[in-house]
């Protein structure tokens, strides 16, 4: 039985061709995506020269998904994204998306018992508030500078949205819930 605590350690050859050490056989993307989402840690590693190529490999996954129709990721993150390569941001952009990340991990199996318990979905995820906050933060931090960000944080009671626009934001949650679900 593998030691599921460990990565599973993918050699790359000079064919880059793919192995799997655990079962001895040869693998493809599409398997290194399976045991990702089964849960299982990955670490591909080039027989070589023993440089570390997970992260190339899981960029092209990812890039191979959305290039299918498989979209996760919306254009403006995807800009925001080649923008932050280009700007003062990229220090924090890749530790706001890692707590991002391990927040919405975190709190989906809560999301999920406590969904029909509470009229708002979102409020049921814990940790909720945080997140906003820290978001807040974030634009705060990056919008700053810029014209027309006011940075003052949620709108005043006379600032607040048409009813119209709360119907619009409720339908996008409840559109957001659903994709939850079914990851």
């Amino acid at each position: 039985m593998a030691d599921t605590d460990k990565p599973l350690l993918i050699k790359r050859y000079a064919s880059r061709r793919l192995y799997n050490t655990e079962t001895s056989d040869y693998v493809t993307l599409e398997d290194i995506a399976g045991f990702i989402r089964q849960g299982r840690e990955v670490q591909i590693v080039d027989l070589k020269t023993g440089d570390d190529l997970t992260r190339q490999y899981l960029l092209q996954i990812v890039a191979e998904h959305e290039s299918k129709g498989e979209s996760v990721l919306p254009v403006d993150v995807l800009t925001d994204l080649v923008r932050s390569y280009t700007s003062g941001m990229n220090s924090i952009v890749p530790q706001f998306l890692a707590t991002s990340f391990e927040m919405l991990r975190n709190s989906q199996s809560k999301m999920m018992e406590n969904l029909t318990a509470f009229p708002n979905p979102m409020a049921a995820v814990p940790g909720f508030e945080a997140m906003r906050k820290q978001q807040e933060a974030f634009l705060k931090s990056v919008m700053g500078g810029m014209p027309g960000w006011s940075g003052s944080g949620p709108a005043k009671s006379e600032d607040a949205p048409p009813a119209d626009d709360i119907a619009e934001i409720k339908k996008q949650l409840a559109e957001l819930q659903k994709k939850l679900s079914k990851l």
